[in-house]
């Protein structure tokens, strides 16, 4: 088990004796190669569940929330960037979001918070990565033989499998050309899902459109906060710190670069994306936009190249996704079982890194079969996984070291943030695991389809 940082020890004695800050962490990469990896944590498939959440804020509250979550976590990663470059340049150089929780707070329990929570939604969204993973194939194998035999579970083995073998790259840095690509995957088959938005919505077989929301005020409120949940998921991404921690020092001022990137791909695909498959289903969006362009009780609302074309790209992200999110575990297993004197590649370390990184993916990829409805843990993750690490702590943080003044616009601004998202993460959790509830006679384990 991971234990708080001592506060006597410098981060380069430390770092000697750490095998997770020196493999998997390694600091050498540019400010180019953060802005691959933040927009890989946090520009996903998961966009393609906007128009989902549309559908429970309808276009005005649509709009606000998504806007709103974007500048606020813009703001978020921009201060926390702030708070370790201040802990940087006070001879405190902190490579992991819970050990720089613990330093700023000056508590040993936030360590452990801040892990627990962490560990939570990176192991979801290894699980949702692996369990999309296998919906694509599936969707591509029932195209293609719409009588197969294969299962969902059947295609989550597959996917397993793959993200085995690539578990075995070694380091966090190793994984920026992977990360370039699912850059370009990324805009490539947002453009492919608003090509075939456009075309289903003004082709003769275009879906009737109702944009009116839940007639009860009670299920309508829930299903906002269930809403505001999902997006808070899709821009969140919780590893921002070790994000950072692989770029070279100095890494004052290189994260905003890497942000500013990350946020120009936001704008072109969150927008795109929800505007494009609200406009065509309104209030009828599947969890996954791309199921509802491709129906199970008719023809295909668009070209069927086309959205093969886009399942293979999401399906290819999903890899990448499934290993940037894994690497806060790794870099846990080779601090506790790897040595850092030895090298990386010596047999005492490949051997046990090979062996506990299958055992993890096995694990996500069970935890995938075994519980299909990918779109309710996306809200349940969000509310209370990303919600108190993205829209919450940071705030806090830069209040701490900074020391803003209490009459100031920057602290009120943190202040009112806090409060705000604190309420919606109280709500949205509330809501969120109301509809796993709701859905659980929908869904059985190791269920031949994801439930919505």
């Amino acid at each position: 088990m991971a234990e708080p940082p001592k506060g006597d020890i410098s981060p380069e004695s430390r770092n000697e004796d750490d095998a997770g800050a020196a493999f998997v962490l390694e600091s050498k990469g540019e400010w180019w190669h953060a802005g691959f990896h933040l927009t890989t944590a946090i520009v996903g498939p998961t966009i393609l569940t906007l128009p989902y959440a549309f559908r429970g804020l309808g276009w005005g509250l649509g709009f606000l929330c998504l806007t709103v979550m974007g500048l606020v976590t813009f703001y978020s990663y921009f201060l926390m960037s702030r708070v370790l470059d201040h802990c940087d340049k006070s001879g405190r150089r902190h490579i992991r979001f819970r050990e720089l929780a613990a330093d700023v707070f000056g508590s040993g329990w936030m360590f452990y918070f801040v892990i627990f929570i962490q560990t939570a939604i990176n192991t979801g969204v290894g699980v949702g990565a692996i369990l999309l993973a296998g919906e694509c194939l599936k969707i591509m194998y029932s195209n293609l033989s719409p009588h197969g035999s294969l299962k969902l579970y059947d295609f989550i083995a597959m996917v397993t499998v793959v993200m085995i073998v690539l578990s075995q790259l070694p380091t966090f840095h190793s994984l920026r050309h992977i990360n370039l690509c699912s850059l370009f995957l990324s805009l490539a088959y947002t453009f492919l899902v608003v090509g075939a938005c456009i075309h289903a919505g003004t082709s003769k077989n275009a879906p009737s459109r109702d944009y009116s929301l839940e007639a009860n005020k009670s299920d309508r409120a829930f299903n906002a906060f269930t809403s505001i949940s999902i997006i808070a998921a899709i821009f969140g991404n919780g590893i921002l710190p070790e994000i950072q921690a692989t770029v070279a020092p100095p890494a004052t001022g290189k994260m905003v670069k890497g942000l500013i990137m990350c946020y120009a791909v936001i704008c072109v695909t969150f927008y795109s994306a929800a505007v494009s498959g609200y406009w065509v289903f309104g209030n009828k969006s599947n969890s996954n936009i791309l199921k509802s362009l491709l129906p199970d009780d008719g023809p295909s609302l668009a070209p069927t190249w086309l959205l093969g074309l886009a399942v293979v790209f999401v399906l290819l992200q999903l890899f990448a996704i499934g290993l940037v999110y894994s690497q806060v575990a790794y870099e846990i297993i080779e601090k506790n079982s790897a040595d850092a004197k030895q090298g990386m590649f010596s047999k005492r370390n490949l051997i046990p890194r090979i062996i506990l990184r299958t055992i993890y993916m096995i694990f996500c990829g069970f935890m995938a079969a075994m519980l299909p409805f990918f779109g309710d843990i996306n809200a349940v993750v969000g509310a209370l996984g990303f919600i108190p690490l993205d829209f919450v702590l940071p705030m806090l943080m830069y209040n701490i070291t900074h020391k803003p003044s209490n009459s100031s616009l920057t602290y009120w601004i943190n202040i009112s943030i806090i409060v705000v998202f604190t309420g919606a993460g109280i709500m949205g959790a509330f809501s969120s695991i109301r509809i796993l509830v709701l859905d659980a006679n929908k869904f059985k384990l190791f269920g031949g389809d994801i439930v919505d």
